[in-house]
């Protein structure tokens, strides 16, 4: 079992950073990869930014370039930073952890962008 628990969203101008936080404790020997996604009210969750132990990472189109997600392996954390934020980032983001056989969700962290 794996548990996430993120942190850091709350309210911010546009225009305005945020930096997200995961936590990751338990049994990640099965993990392959920690990806952030977020979701709209209505609307499927989707992912924003992707790290495989690789350390190879992949974006969202429409956050290239301003976004970056990054693991301290040290802290058992992984983090996206969010710079020149818009209103349309507004969603739940979510921490997730992708493995062979099962991926392991945290509870979400609301991110509101004002215009």
């Amino acid at each position: 079992q794996v548990q996430l628990v993120e942190s850091g969203g709350g309210l911010v101008q546009a225009g305005g950073s945020l930096r997200l936080s995961c936590e990751i404790s338990g049994d990640t020997s099965a993990i392959n990869a920690m990806a952030w996604y977020r979701q709209v009210p209505g609307e499927q969750r989707l992912l924003v930014a992707g790290l495989t132990n690789l350390g190879r990472t992949n974006y969202a189109d429409s956050v290239k370039g301003r976004f970056t997600i990054s693991r301290d392996n040290a802290k058992n954390t992984v983090f996206l930073q969010m710079n020149s934020l818009k209103p349309e980032d507004t969603a739940v983001y979510y921490c997730a952890a992708l493995g062979l056989k099962d991926d392991y969700w945290g509870q979400g962290t609301q991110v509101t962008v004002s215009s």
